[in-house]
């Protein structure tokens, strides 16, 4: 007899939700739970689960890689799998090797979807070779466990209770370049919220080497 997994999508598209409750109950024999991003803490904590899906179409970066991090945290052995993964922006922080079985760009269709996840449930990785080699090549990197100067400058600037845009301003980035400074800042210095940032930086950041 086979055993039925249990997986979740976070998302906020009913559209997706049940076009894949259409599929993949009968293609991968699995019983699929639908959660809002805000449930889906109290959901995973009160029904088994073996993996977790984000639709990063509808579920904003930040609270993806917040919603990312409780899964590390808090329920060992729960892989994850981001779907609708964006091309032109820098969302490598959100993947944790120890953790993220599957990445899907925004084009990648449901059959290729369907051939990735089929080697998830094999144990194996679904993620696209250039995007792992670029993984890899920034954590082969002798410095990848150290604050970059920008995101240094970044966490200063939260001290001072600058804005996102503000910073981006006042560095002539863009506010998504901001977010990317700070969620990547965010996982080297292990928090996952703004204000968990600001409180390491006002103890650490007289430390850190400028």
């Amino acid at each position: 007899m086979f055993k039925v997994v249990n997986w979740m999508i976070v998302s906020r598209s009913q559209m997706l939700t049940d076009l894949l409750e259409c599929r993949w109950p009968q293609e991968f024999l699995v019983k699929l739970t639908n959660a809002h991003p805000c449930e889906m803490a109290k959901l995973l904590s009160t029904s088994p689960n073996s993996m977790v899906i984000f639709d990063l179409a509808t579920v904003d970066v930040q609270q993806a890689y917040q919603l990312q991090r409780i899964v590390e945290r808090e329920h060992c052995g729960v892989r994850t799998v981001f779907l609708n993964f964006p091309k032109q922006v820098d969302a490598k922080f959100l993947i944790h090797p120890s953790t993220t079985a599957g990445v899907f760009y925004v084009d990648a269709s449901l059959k290729d979807i369907g051939i990735g996840l089929n080697e998830v449930l094999k144990g194996r990785s679904a993620i696209p070779q250039t995007l792992y080699q670029s993984m890899m090549n920034v954590d082969n990197d002798d410095d990848s466990d150290q604050l970059t100067i920008r995101e240094r400058e970044v966490l200063h600037a939260l001290l001072t209770g600058r804005t996102n845009l503000d910073i981006a301003n006042q560095l002539f980035v863009s506010e998504s370049t901001i977010k990317t400074h700070l969620y990547r800042a965010f996982r080297k210095i292990g928090v996952s919220s703004r204000g968990q940032a600001i409180a390491w930086a006002q103890t650490h950041m007289h430390e850190v080497r400028v």
